[in-house]
């Protein structure tokens, strides 16, 4: 299940990972791009765009040819979020998300935002968090329900990749975020940026399908 970025805002869609979703089906992996409510659409933030990447996952329980006990989910900066936060729902006791019918058994996350609150902090985007959120304050409840960081550990293999010169999602949300879960594991890219993981032909998306076939059984 592919999720793209965007800072979770209108403007971006799910075309961005169209290219790694051609890719995988090409070598015989269904790939589920999905798309969902985003701030400066009605309904997106919390808890709109939060309760469409559930659904989205939730309704492949119902597909019959999908096989939900050998599902992963990879997503791009605002996208490795929800990556994230799906392969963590189940550590939800109550709320947005909580009780899933479909568990992935691995995650990636492409230049990720892994700490909501840290980037809440830095304000990273120009105040996307608060924008996805709403207003927030110090231990937020929404932050500890949304962030993956609040919720380590997943309980599932993580791979993180992230460019050594991402000027927009800093390499460092990744480094602290796998210090927080021993089943995440960073691979970090010398001189690449915050698309060229998700460009198709690029070192790093060779790494993440090559990651996620072992992960699948393919």
């Amino acid at each position: 299940m592919l999720v793209h970025g965007g800072f979770w805002r209108s403007g971006w869609d799910r075309t961005l990972m169209t290219p790694l979703a051609h890719d995988l089906a090409r070598r015989g992996i269904a790939a589920w791009n999905i798309e969902f409510r985003r701030v400066g659409q009605e309904g997106g933030g919390w808890p709109g765009t939060f309760e469409d990447v559930a659904a989205a996952i939730d309704h492949l329980a119902g597909v019959e040819q999908v096989d939900t006990a050998r599902i992963a989910t990879c997503g791009h900066s605002a996208g490795g979020h929800l990556a994230l936060w799906l392969a963590a729902r189940h550590r939800l006791a109550s709320g947005v998300g909580a009780s899933p019918r479909v568990r992935p058994l691995a995650a990636v996350s492409q230049a990720g935002v892994c700490d909501l609150e840290r980037a809440w902090r830095d304000d990273l985007g120009d105040g996307a968090v608060e924008a996805l959120l709403g207003p927030l304050a110090e231990s937020s409840e929404r932050l500890a329900a949304a962030s993956p960081a609040a919720l380590t550990p997943l309980g599932v293999p993580q791979l993180l990749l992230h460019g050594s010169e991402d000027d927009v999602v800093l390499l460092s949300q990744s480094r602290d975020y796998c210090a927080r879960d021993r089943l995440a594991e960073l691979l970090e890219l010398e001189g690449a940026d915050h698309f060229d993981v998700i460009d198709a032909d690029h070192e790093a998306w060779t790494a993440a399908r090559e990651w996620l076939s072992v992960r699948l059984g393919g």
